[in-house]
């Protein structure tokens, strides 16, 4: 059944009467006449609908907004700068907006009422493209964030939601119909909406499609976003087009698509717009969690993962699950009460084909192919998602149950971080998705990260198996050579080998061994070390406060939190930072100060041959041998020095009295406190005299002699 009333021509009858001016429009690739799409639409001719959005389709398939040139030169004629809103990230105002903005929205609004018909999979296929390329522009998502476009896109989506109260969102429509009815959907009456009027002739009356129009427009919110694609500017037209790179390489060319099941792909289509609309619209998102589109959503893949048999939308669901999970924090404690840890866990199975052994131990297989990228994506869905559930774990004690959940999950990491991935990029991607739910794990389960047979291991110490833990050692080298965006990319890695470090010894022992081995060369300054200790050092003195602190947590903990060995391998100058914050400046530990101290062992001596032998001549300050400087005070007498510490204190005094310098010292506790008891010594006599010894000298030396 083509779900049409009356004879229509054929696509090809219908291709022909086109007149030419349309193909030449098609042919020179002009902006489509929305209006006409518009008109077809009322009409109900599927045929011509499909023609018509199959030309605007292929226009805006890779067009991430439509108004550019105008905000552009809109923001350029305010010069203001942007205050961040939760609603909209852009400068102008929906109303003031070009006509293309209202027909953008109209177009929207037709299309919901459209596909709600009975259509043809070709045409349903294309019309949810086209709100898939409309969902990407954040001011024309008004029609798409009402409940009734929820569900109608949930539906197609193969996602069933349970049916609230029609009054309730009707109510919230008819305060301000008639006004908003009147200034988007009648302002462009004489384009061809009354010529329609004829109800034999389509399946939608004009009445049909105005009052949906109106009851779309009435609840609609403008909101922002973008959608999951990154752009470039180009200078065709003014509009920005998605990059080619960053792509869902999920998606299929046309010729793949038609090989598809035609309900499938209208499926995936539906989600796809689902995820844009609830990725750009905080409304969305509070109309979704109302809804329960998740409860919906997550009984559907339920269905997939227990069947063994996931559809080829589960991605897009893993998507749409990832986004409800990350911009509702309520439907992440949900999706945790709903057992989402360890129905996840059973998907990243069967993603991963886990075969088990003894214990939590996954059989690895080395003639296995790498993952390939489809099965990545899926994968880094899931545990994106996962995280958002996991991420307060780490926080509490589990119990037994919780605890043997935990360690199953952590096993199933493991076997993750050490495949191997069709490209670098999706490898990488994997692994740092990965490094973060280990984080947010309970430290206490990650003890099956190590327990394992040690048979077939590459990295072996101390007759325990460290290839998960060489691997976490590579990719944070990787991530420290590229420098970018360390804060989020490098703490959730220097964090977990830290944590891992204080609770397992094997782990702290292997990894001391590869990023501070036993020093031998004294002759450069640490953070110039081109080794893992030299990266390492030189984040101590970062301007981010998080990750310096990372970084020198981790060399610390590497030293047993033993003052004097990190000194050793640092140099105070760099240490200075920890030390002041835990009070050790002192050199002493504070045996309060660290709730895993009596778990290291005592300390061994570790010097070197070639330290031992240089150890007399090292800056403690710079962590090397410097070379001889004179003494500044060669050939003064004893009395001559005495004078020169007491114009020194002298000068200091006035100082700090003035409030331009404040001295510090280090108090018996180890911490730093202001020297004002010390500096009060001096006594006035003392102040006058180097004053007037000052004022004696020539101008010259009297401001050399300052500094």
């Amino acid at each position: 059944m083509r779900g049409r009333r009356g004879n229509y021509p054929s696509a090809h009858e219908k291709r022909k009467e086109l007149n030419e001016s349309d193909l030449r429009e098609q042919q020179s690739g002009m902006v489509p006449d929305v209006e006409k799409i518009i008109e077809s639409i009322i009409q109900g001719d599927q045929d011509t609908v499909q023609l018509l959005l199959d030309n605007y389709n292929t226009k805006y398939a890779e067009c991430f907004f439509f108004n550019t040139e105008v905000q552009e030169r809109k923001k350029f004629r305010k010069n203001k700068v942007r205050d961040h809103a939760p609603d909209s990230d852009s400068d102008i105002d929906p109303d003031d907006d070009e006509p293309d903005l209202l027909l953008r929205q109209r177009l929207a609004t037709v299309l919901l009422c459209f596909i709600s018909s009975q259509l043809q999979p070709a045409v349903l296929r294309v019309c949810l493209h086209t709100l898939r390329i409309l969902s990407r522009d954040r001011l024309a998502l008004g029609p798409m964030v009402t409940d009734s476009a929820l569900f109608t896109l949930a539906h197609l989506g193969g996602i069933s939601l349970l049916p609230t109260c029609p009054q309730q969102e009707e109510e919230e429509k008819t305060e301000d119909l008639s006004a908003r009815t009147h200034s988007h959907i009648h302002r462009r009456a004489a384009s061809g909406w009354e010529a329609a009027a004829d109800a034999d002739a389509t399946p939608l009356s004009v009445s049909s499609v105005l009052a949906c129009c109106a009851a779309e427009v009435a609840g609609a919110a403008t909101t922002n976003g973008s959608v999951q694609h990154y752009c470039k500017w180009t200078g065709d037209g003014g509009h920005v087009v998605l990059a080619r790179g960053k792509k869902d390489t999920r998606e299929e060319d046309s010729e793949e698509q038609e090989k598809e099941e035609d309900g499938e792909v209208c499926r995936k289509e539906a989600i796809k717009v689902l995820c844009n609309v609830i990725y750009n619209s905080p409304r969305a998102q509070e109309r979704a969690s109302s809804l329960r589109l998740l409860q919906g959503l997550w009984e559907s893949l339920k269905q997939g993962i227990w069947s063994r048999a996931p559809s080829s939308s589960q991605f897009y669901k893993l998507r749409l699950l990832f986004l409800l999970t990350a911009l509702r924090p309520e439907l992440r404690l949900q999706l945790q009460q709903e057992r989402g840890v360890s129905v996840l866990t059973k998907a990243l199975q069967q993603c991963l084909a886990v075969r088990w052994g003894e214990g939590y131990e996954v059989l690895s297989d080395s003639t296995a192919p790498p993952i390939s990228k489809e099965t990545s994506q899926e994968v880094i869905e899931i545990l994106k998602t996962l995280f958002n559930i996991a991420h307060t774990f780490q926080r509490q004690e589990p119990d037994e149950e919780d605890a043997a959940l935990y360690r199953h999950l952590a096993a199933v990491l493991r076997h993750c971080l050490l495949q191997s991935c069709d490209g670098e990029d999706t490898l990488e991607e994997l692994q740092g998705h990965t490094v973060n739910i280990l984080s947010a794990l309970p430290l206490t389960c990650l003890d099956v990260l190590l327990s394992v047979h040690v048979d077939q291991a590459l990295h072996k110490w101390e007759g325990v198996n460290m290839d998960c833990v060489h691997t976490l050692l590579l990719f944070m080298d990787r991530r420290l050579n590229r420098g970018q965006k360390l804060k989020e990319k490098l703490i959730p890695v220097l964090n977990l080998l830290t944590e891992s470090s204080r609770v397992h010894r094997e782990t702290r022992h292997y990894l001391r061994q590869l990023i501070l081995p036993p020093l031998r060369d004294v002759a450069i300054r640490p953070e110039q070390d081109t080794t893992l200790r030299g990266q390492l050092v030189r984040l101590m003195t970062h301007v981010d406060t998080d990750v310096k602190h990372c970084a020198a947590e981790l060399l610390f903990v590497l030293c047993k939190e033993n003052v004097r060995r990190f000194v050793k391998y640092t140099g105070y100058g760099n240490a200075a930072g920890l030390l002041a914050a835990r009070g050790l400046l002192n050199g002493r530990r504070n045996s309060g100060d660290s709730q895993y101290a009596p778990r290291y062992s005592s300390d061994s001596d570790s010097d070197t041959e070639e330290y031992r032998e240089a150890k007399s001549r090292i800056n403690l300050v710079t962590g090397r041998v410097e070379a001889e400087q004179p003494d500044p005070m060669e050939g003064m007498t004893e009395e001559e020095k005495e004078e020169e510490a007491r114009r020194l204190i002298g000068m200091i005094n006035r100082l700090s009295r003035d409030q331009i310098i404040q001295p510090l010292g280090v108090t018996a506790e180890g911490r730093l406190a202001p020297l004002w008891g010390q500096m009060r010594d001096c006594t006035l006599e003392e102040e006058e005299d180097s004053e007037e010894d000052l004022d004696l000298l020539p101008e010259g030396r009297k401001d050399k002699q300052m500094e």
